[in-house]
């Protein structure tokens, strides 16, 4: 139980969901008066589907351009390139459509849009929660798409990697929150099945973290059991039949549960933190971080989340004599997810790398039970690997 704390409300608006992503787009760019929209889009979803051409089409004139360059964890040259080119296009409000990389984008690029933005050199001033230089506030507020379940848009940080370092780093301002996300099931349905999987386990993420967090709320703690619950049933019935329009809504809207924590600014532990670095540096996809990292990650943080692991299995429907870990490997091997560290290229001779960054992550310095030196991190790396 919660006996003191805080609970944070966020700078979002909205969140429309069960409408075609067209329309809902549309009375958005109706809303804030927007009359030049530019476009942060996935190249697939751009260039091997109609669903950016059909969003284009509601817009009419209004619509500024295109950039479909983002590359998998959202560099600083394509958030400058992309911040460059909706300038040149005098754009007034970006809509962002696709994945985490996308989104992760679209909550920046609009802050390095301004009078004087921040150069690639400069960002440096700008890392982290509590930065030397604070962004200025954006010029506009950003309504984004998501067409996987990732929900790292809801939330005001923007995970970007310096290439120099390649090194994942946390932006932030309170103001980099979408204004609304609008989740449309019939986009989902043409996420690849692995990806679709996979930003699944990244969304019960969110909400594993929050509910075993030292700072945690009554609130997020229900409202994220409820969504890892919503994630599960809807992802199991989306491997059962994957046309099932109403497997992808009840998914998304597990995704949206999950990530109600990491949307009023509950800190999340290690899972995010090795995540970061594994993506980061080892280029691991962020999709696979979760089914490789969690289950060790409960396994270890065990002796200071016992409470909270007995809700997580109840939410999981674990089965009888199921501890939470056990429960979460059963559910993502049925996903086809890879469950080990070798699956996904890290071997034995990187931990130490991986250790000596991640030991510096303010996720894992907040992680539920104490990790205090890279032996720790260490010994939650063999556990997976």
């Amino acid at each position: 139980m919660r006996l003191e704390g805080q609970h944070n409300f966020p700078e979002m608006e909205r969140v429309i969901y069960g409408k075609p992503a067209a329309q809902a787009v549309l009375a958005e760019v109706d809303l804030v008066g927007a009359k030049r929209v530019f476009f942060l889009a996935s190249r697939t979803l751009n260039t091997k589907t109609e669903e950016i051409e059909k969003i284009r089409k509601a817009l009419g004139d209004r619509y500024a351009g295109t950039y479909d360059g983002m590359p998998q964890h959202t560099t600083r040259k394509a958030c400058l390139d992309a911040a460059g080119k909706a300038r040149d296009a005098g754009a007034d409000l970006i809509v962002a459509i696709g994945g985490g990389s996308i989104m992760d984008a679209a909550k920046i690029v609009p802050m390095l849009m301004g009078d004087n933005p921040p150069t690639e050199a400069s960002l440096d001033d700008y890392v982290g929660i509590e930065p030397k230089i604070r962004f200025q506030p954006p010029p506009f507020r950003v309504v984004v798409v998501p067409s996987t379940l990732n929900a790292g848009e809801f939330n005001a940080a923007a995970l970007v990697t310096d290439e120099r370092t390649n090194l994942k780093q946390i932006f932030f301002h309170p103001l980099m929150m979408p204004v609304s996300v609008i989740m449309d099931p019939e986009l989902a349905m043409l996420t690849p099945t692995e990806l679709w999987f996979g930003s699944g386990t990244r969304a019960m993420d969110h909400g594993i973290e929050a509910l075993c967090s030292r700072n945690g709320t009554p609130l997020t703690d229900a409202v994220v059991l409820a969504g890892i619950r919503a994630l599960r049933d809807g992802m199991l019935a989306t491997l059962a039949d994957p046309t099932d329009l109403e497997a992808r809504r009840l998914s998304q809207h597990g995704a949206w549960l999950a990530a109600s924590g990491l949307q009023v600014r509950v800190m999340m532990g290690a899972s995010h933190g090795i995540g970061h670095v594994l993506g980061g540096t080892f280029n691991v996809p962020h999709y696979f971080c979760t089914s490789v990292m969690m289950p060790s990650i409960l396994r270890y943080n065990a002796p200071s989340t016992g409470e909270a692991q007995v809700r997580l299995a109840e939410a999981l429907r674990a089965e009888d004599g199921q501890d939470a870990p056990t429960a979460l490997r059963a559910l993502f091997d049925k996903f086809g997810l890879p469950s080990t560290l070798k699956q996904v290229g890290v071997e034995e001779a990187n931990f130490d790398k991986i250790a000596s960054i991640a030991i510096n992550h303010m996720f894992v310095k907040l992680n539920p039970h104490p990790i205090t030196n890279e032996a720790d991190v260490k010994t939650i790396l063999k556990l997976a690997a």
